[in-house]
């Protein structure tokens, strides 16, 4: 027995060295001195839209929206004390804060329970739903109705895993961050909601749709002003290109009507304050009386994916996303260079990425949000990058924040949901309140000013934001 256990010991002992010579081996070969092979080679896969969803002032709902819009509704109203979500502050406070705000008027998302109105008991004032803000609210209902529409919900765990969302906004949930601030100043901490931060994170809108859903691919969040929302849909569209997922529910959102925001915005003297009296005639983009943009809400989400994908199953195709450019400015923190080279370089960088011509684009969804400088500068942008395409009046040009004003991080997800719903249905949406067109108009250039029923194969949508970030989107008709 003892000798049996000798030996085996010297079996074991003769196969410990035999191992470790074996991985020193294998160590050598696969040292970080020997060059490592190319990373796996993959073809560029095309990506389609197969689902839309809005929240916006206009309306709940694509059909409601998109009615409104091109019927030339607006959906900005004058502000009142409660708009400012201020009910845990004194009555005189309030007052005294409404009074001191040079801009009052603001495009609100409308809720109740009709048909095309936000349901607050639905979306927010449930007990499970203490940890959703309004801008995670606004984008769950959004995204409810792009899947539904795409016919999206998948349950098997291998289209869960390759399902991802990228949804952004611009500033998350200020007015909780003023709520807390009473708190503090009151000196009664204890008071804090434990479900603060979860409802101030601008990347719990994407958290919650991915919950929700079970969808277990990308969980990504762009913040980048009010280019959040075009660059949350371009960064979604290359997660899909490069095999990350194979659908993507993409977008942006926003709730920032409230006190602490539209200050802010008052103080930066970005806010319109002529047209306190007409508030329906305040957002006027392009228009020589415009003075500043009015404040919005809502959320823009929609369903994006691989194209052999959504053929298989014999989805809906809206459109295809064909380019996604980016630039910086590199200039200022809020005004853009003079000579429009950051929104020429995205757009330059679109049309190459999707090997278009730039005559073969038929319509522009401009940035122009209703401010004196950023109008111009994107109009004489789109004309160096567009050329006598632009100066011949082939190319539809409009802003749709005259209809409900500027949605910050929501603004580019919604705008370029019209942009596909232009390709779509085949009509070119109006610039509300441009009655005096800027001088850099002439001729043939010039934003329409109704509705414009037209074939539309591929369509931009603009989108610049604070920090001199900027994104441009190029959709076409799937060929």
């Amino acid at each position: 027995m003892k000798m049996w256990g000798f030996g085996n010991g010297i079996h074991h002992y003769f196969s410990k060295i035999r191992r470790q010579h074996h991985n020193q081996l294998l160590g050598r070969l696969f040292s970080s001195s020997a060059a490592f092979g190319p990373p796996p080679s993959r073809p560029l896969r095309r990506v389609v839209v197969t689902g839309l969803g809005l929240v916006t002032p206009l309306g709940c709902g694509v059909e409601t929206t998109w009615k409104c819009l091109t019927a030339g509704q607006c959906g900005v109203r004058a502000i009142t004390p409660e708009d400012l979500k201020m009910d845990g502050f004194d009555k005189d406070i309030q007052l005294l804060t409404f009074d001191q705000l040079a801009s009052k008027v603001a495009a609100i998302v409308p809720c109740g329970s009709n048909a095309g109105e936000f349901n607050e008991a639905l979306w927010l004032n449930s007990k499970d739903h203490r940890s959703i803000a309004r801008f995670i609210g606004y984008a769950l209902c959004a995204a409810d109705e792009a899947l539904k529409a795409a016919n999206w919900l998948p349950s098997e765990q291998n289209e869960k895993e390759k399902t991802g969302v990228s949804i952004g906004a611009g500033t998350g949930s200020i007015c909780d961050i003023l709520d807390a601030s009473r708190i503090i100043c009151e000196k009664r901490l204890r008071r804090l909601s434990p479900f603060f931060i979860p409802r101030i994170l601008i990347n719990m809108a994407s958290g919650h749709v991915s919950m929700t859903y079970g969808f277990q691919g990308p969980n990504h969040a762009a913040v980048t002003a009010c280019a959040t929302g075009a660059h949350s849909i371009g960064d979604a569209a290359r997660m899909i290109q490069f095999g990350d997922a194979d659908v993507m529910v993409a977008g942006g959102t926003e709730a920032s009507i409230d006190a602490l925001s539209i200050a802010g915005f008052c103080r930066s003297r970005a806010l319109t304050t002529k047209y306190n009296s007409v508030p329906e005639e305040a957002s006027r983009p392009f228009d020589c009386g415009r003075d500043g943009f009015v404040i919005a809400e809502g959320s823009g989400i929609m369903v994006l994916e691989e194209l052999e994908h959504a053929q298989r199953r014999g989805a809906k195709i809206y459109a295809e996303l064909r380019g996604y450019g980016m630039s910086g400015d590199a200039y200022h923190i809020t005004q853009p260079h003079a000579d429009g080279r950051g929104a020429i370089l995205a757009m330059t960088r679109a049309l190459e990425q999707s090997g278009l011509h730039p005559n073969q684009v038929d319509y522009i969804n401009a940035h122009a949000t209703s401010t004196p400088l950023g109008d111009a500068v994107e109009a004489n942008a789109i004309k160096s990058v567009f050329s006598t395409h632009a100066t011949s009046g082939s190319l539809a040009l409009s802003s749709t924040k005259g209809a409900m004003g500027h949605l910050l991080g929501a603004a580019g997800a919604v705008e370029a949901i019209f942009t596909v719903l232009a390709i779509h249905h085949g009509i070119a949406p109006l610039t509300l309140n441009l009655t005096e067109p800027d001088p850099v108009f002439s001729n043939d250039f010039m934003p329409l000013t109704a509705s414009k029923e037209m074939i539309i194969k591929a369509a931009m949508s603009n989108s610049f934001g604070f920090g001199g970030t900027n994104s441009s989107l190029l959709f076409s008709s799937i060929s």
